[in-house]
């Protein structure tokens, strides 16, 4: 049952090991190796087992060491090198590995359990201990199929979502349910529970002298690499094209190593102020791609709402995974089981308006007179149509934030974390006292086991956005968990770690020129992108948020949700501000930043508690496949 619940991960059957002490199960996407590979995999003798989440990418060079150094394998899957890794290297064997994973391996031998999880979280990996066994799997749903394992949404959990966006590991949305954070492992030894990190984000000051040429030409060659080497698959492999410089590079490069037509998909909207299509049809004429896209509306968002969280697994602030939930349908329905995205160039290259709103902050207060102050503030957030740029005073005071109550570091994200928070305004009394005297900021403070104080500003901010929300939104809410909803594996080029380690190496002038976004990569791609692509002002991913939940014809999960009786029972929300919420929406459906994310966190806090913990067992009855789905005892 707890594998058979995540059948939308692994379509194409279950395999499973059982002895006296372990229990491992697997529910497969076939993409390498169809006809063999079935997991668990094991080694030569049968003492070690594993289960793998995703891929690991350079699989055909460790087969090769592997084999030169005595080792037999039995299938063609990228899998099997884990487990003769670890027979040389123990868990030395994580260093070896280009991938996206999260695996567990039982040594039978030794009794050892090693649990471990890719450098930047891009596959999820939870656990949970109750009654003297540890239970793990990739989606909380599947823990909560074990009837020992609690349904509680924790409090302190909201409260960091309500300021970070995301949780911060190991806490998730739920009590006493665990996430192994992204680049380390787990291992289970004598009944002992042992987690340690095995890499690190490295932005330390110690940049390689060379000229701009240099540095662009090495960019290149590794993304040419990286994404040579996520394609590899046993499947047709499409892209993500939204008509950004990210997309576009990964789409073009892509094209230098596929002989065949390459498919690539898009979201466009109804609402232009989101649209992005014109943009997309100039890269499709360039690149000759066979293109599927699928127009969102508002109607649209709202109607996959409670779907989406069910696959979140948590709230969430903006409606922005609902689109990309309908997207990996459409790329399911047309054949494809693997899409490479740009995801992860904004953080690592520096290209989004946060990193220039530090820079432009720390100008302003070192020179507060200066008659370049209206030309730089309109350069922030040109894309949006409520900018806070939209008047220079109006500007000014937005940015003129009080940061003294978080750490130095800390100062890109505090404006923020300062209008997120303001959701919990909405918070009910007894929330609002089970959380007093709580203070987040130090669970925050251990995702940063490096000394951020060393770093230049821009470095600084960088780290920040790559630990919470690449991390804890974007890989997961936006990522892994809206594309395996339909059976679908997004791969990331700009996310192999040694393009991430390139990036972190960079001099801070050559990631951001002045206020150029991700400058090196605008030069290394110069010769090969048309130039509107390069030249093109960024334009980040959005959605349209509270117009998406108060169409002509109501949405009745909407109206039940905020209705003030559910409110008051569920006890998060606080009724008659949330009504006047609603109220001052229906008067003028124009809001800002936090009235936004304010009705969008609510309702998304309210499905979860009906999906999770009110309605669960009821929900469950229509998730479970149909009995006679392909499964081996292995």
């Amino acid at each position: 049952m707890m594998v058979a619940i995540m059948h939308h991960r692994g379509p194409d059957g279950f395999g499973f090991y059982i002895d006296e002490q372990v229990g491992l199960a697997h529910a497969r996407l076939s993409i390498i190796d169809l006809e063999g590979g079935w997991q668990p995999i094991h080694n030569e003798d049968k003492t070690i087992w594993i289960i793998l989440n995703g891929e690991i990418f350079n699989y055909i060079e460790l087969r090769e060491i592997l084999e030169k150094r005595g080792h037999s394998f039995y299938t063609m899957s990228d899998t099997e090198v884990i487990i003769h890794l670890y027979e040389d290297y123990g868990t030395e064997c994580l260093n070896h590995l280009n991938g996206q994973f999260a695996f567990a391996l039982w040594d039978k031998h030794r009794e050892i359990i090693f649990i471990a999880r890719d450098r930047v979280g891009i596959r999820p990996l939870f656990y949970t201990c109750v009654n003297g066994s540890m239970i793990f799997a990739s989606e909380i749903k599947s823990l909560f199929m074990d009837s020992r394992v609690k349904r509680d949404i924790d409090p302190y959990a909201l409260d960091q979502i309500f300021t970070y966006w995301m949780t911060i590991p190991p806490r998730t949305a739920f009590r006493d349910v665990l996430e192994l954070p992204p680049g380390h492992y787990l291992k289970v030894e004598n009944k002992k529970i042992n987690i340690e990190k095995y890499w690190d984000l490295d932005f330390s000051p110690e940049f390689p002298i060379k000229t701009e040429a240099e540095y662009a030409e090495e960019l290149r060659e590794l993304l040419m690499d990286s994404t040579r080497i996520q394609l590899r698959a046993d499947v047709p492999v499409g892209a993500y094209l939204s008509g950004g410089i990210d997309s576009s590079t990964v789409t073009m490069l892509i094209k230098k190593f596929t002989a065949s037509p390459l498919h690539t998909f898009s979201v466009t909207f109804y609402d232009e102020v989101y649209d992005e299509s014109e943009y997309q049809r100039q890269m499709i004429g360039y690149l000759n791609t066979d293109h599927s896209s699928i127009g969102c509306t508002y109607s649209d968002i709202g109607n996959v709402f409670p779907e989406v969280i069910w696959h979140t697994e948590k709230p969430i602030v903006r409606t922005a995974p609902a689109p990309l939930y309908l997207l990996s349908k459409l790329v399911r329905k047309s054949g494809y089981k693997v899409v490479l995205t740009g995801e992860g160039s904004d953080e690592i290259l520096a290209g989004y308006d946060i990193f220039k709103e530090t820079k432009i902050r720390r100008f302003l207060e070192r020179f507060p007179d200066s008659k370049f102050r209206p030309l730089i503030l309109k350069r922030l957030y040109p894309y949006l149509a409520n900018s806070p740029v939209r008047s220079i005073p109006y500007a000014e005071a937005f940015f003129k934030v009080d940061a003294t109550s978080y750490p130095a570091e800390y100062y890109s994200h505090v404006p923020r974390w300062n209008t997120t928070s303001k959701i919990k305004l909405f918070f009910s009394d007894h929330l609002k006292d089970e959380l007093k005297g709580y203070e987040s900021i130090s669970e925050l403070s251990e995702l940063f086991s490096e000394d951020l104080s060393g770093y230049d500003y821009l470095s600084q901010a960088q780290c920040i956005e790559i630990k919470t929300l690449l991390s804890g939104y974007l890989l997961s809410s936006q990522g892994d968990r809206v594309a395996m909803a339909h059976s679908v594996e997004g791969r990331f080029p700009f996310l192999d770690h040694r393009v991430i380690k390139f990036c972190g190496k960079l001099p801070p002038s050559v990631r951001m020129n002045v206020l150029m976004e991700k400058y090196i990569l605008k030069e290394s791609m110069r010769a090969l992108l048309p130039h509107s692509v390069i030249q093109r002002t960024k334009q980040p991913y959005m959605a349209p948020d509270a117009k998406s939940f108060f169409p002509k014809v109501p949405l009745n999960y909407v109206e039940d949700l905020l209705s003030e009786k559910y409110l008051q029972d569920t006890g998060y929300f606080n009724p008659k501000p949330v009504s006047l919420l609603i109220k001052k929406y229906r008067q003028s459906p124009i809001l800002g930043f936090k009235d936004n994310m304010a009705i969008v966190g609510i309702l998304s806090t309210l499905l979860l508690y009906d999906l999770f913990v009110k309605n669960f067992d009821s929900r469950i009855k229509n998730q479970i496949p149909e009995n006679g789905r392909h499964a081996i005892k292995v």
